[in-house]
């Protein structure tokens, strides 16, 4: 008997077996033995995996401001995603610091020690890091920067002077000047930049003295060494006091009132029976001296003598005809 014609009866016999039971035919369904036809899967096929990159490496070279090389400086290489330490080391004799086997991408490449004590930490940078390639990287520490303190006195009693301006620049062509203002203690401090080892040379001006006090505008030199302090003194010498310019004094503004004397009254005595003196010259004619420094022989002297003479006789004259006039007047009275 075939498999399809035993499936085919066997709903058959159930039934018969259910009616025997029951003595009344009913329906059934049955379900059917046959085994459902396989679906076929509509997943993707599994990927293949990539191959991972190739790593790479980072070569880092450290030198300061003159080029010379710098060991014993530490490096950390951390990763940009999440700021981990991926590696980490110092340079060698030859300022030279290799990271090998590094995974591609991009990385902080940040310095924590110098390894000097004259230079400075340089700052932070971010490196690519390429499969298969080497990166290199140059890092130059910056020398540290030298303390100044300027300092301003009395120049004969050391006492410290609050308000001297001192300019500072460094000497030569180029370069930023600082200025700087003495406090009470008469001092004042910056830090000045240094380019080279055996450092960096800068002039020192005062461009403003303290009240009461000259100006010193010489010039002091101040050689500013790596990571070193290093002072700049000047003094200065009180200004020169003059005293007090007096003003002249005002002229009165009221004029003085002159003095009025009433003229003298002459006395009836005195005015009456006075003989008017004959008017003569106050002064003699000035004669020329002549080249002896004798008076010049002009016949004016005799002419002088003369004239004094005449008038003597002419006096006299007068008087006798006035004598004999009153003499003459009188004789008819002698008569009567």
């Amino acid at each position: 008997m075939s498999s399809r014609s035993a499936r085919r009866k066997a709903p058959t016999a159930a039934i018969a077996v259910a009616a025997a039971a029951t003595g009344a035919l009913t329906w059934a369904p049955s379900a059917s033995a046959e085994a459902p036809e396989p679906t076929p899967s509509t997943s993707a096929p599994a990927p293949r995996s990539m191959p991972e990159p190739e790593p790479g490496g980072v070569e880092i070279h450290k030198k300061d401001p003159s080029g010379a090389t710098l060991e014993g400086a530490q490096f950390s290489l951390l990763d940009t995603v999440n700021g981990t330490k991926a590696l980490q080391g110092k340079t060698g004799t030859d300022g030279i610091l290799r990271f090998e086997k590094v995974t591609p991408g991009v990385y902080r490449l940040k310095e924590t020690d110098s390894g000097s004590a004259i230079h400075d930490l340089a700052e932070d940078r971010d490196v690519i890091v390429t499969p298969g390639q080497v990166t290199p990287v140059t890092v130059v520490d910056p020398f540290k920067p030298a303390e100044l303190t300027v300092k301003k006195t009395d120049k004969t009693t050391g006492k410290p002077l609050a308000g001297a301006v001192i300019n500072v620049r460094p000497s030569g062509s180029g370069g930023e000047a600082v200025t700087l203002t003495t406090g009470s203690d008469g001092t004042a401090k910056t830090m000045l930049a240094v380019t080279a080892r055996s450092g960096t040379v800068y002039t020192a001006t005062e461009t403003t003295a303290p009240s009461g006090y000259q100006l010193d505008s010489s010039p002091v030199q101040v050689a500013a060494k790596p990571a070193t302090a290093t002072t700049a003194a000047f003094t200065d010498t009180p200004a020169a006091t003059t005293p007090p310019t007096q003003q002249p004094s005002k002229p009165p503004t009221t004029k003085p009132t002159p003095e009025t004397s009433a003229p003298a009254t002459p006395s009836p005595d005195t005015t009456e029976n006075t003989p008017t003196a004959s008017a003569t010259p106050t002064s003699a004619p000035t004669v020329p001296a002549g080249p002896d420094g004798q008076l010049a022989r002009t016949g004016a002297g005799s002419t002088s003598w003369l004239a004094a003479a005449g008038g003597l006789l002419a006096s006299a004259g007068a008087g006798i005809f006035w004598a004999v006039r009153r003499r003459r007047t009188s004789q008819p009275d002698d008569a009567s």
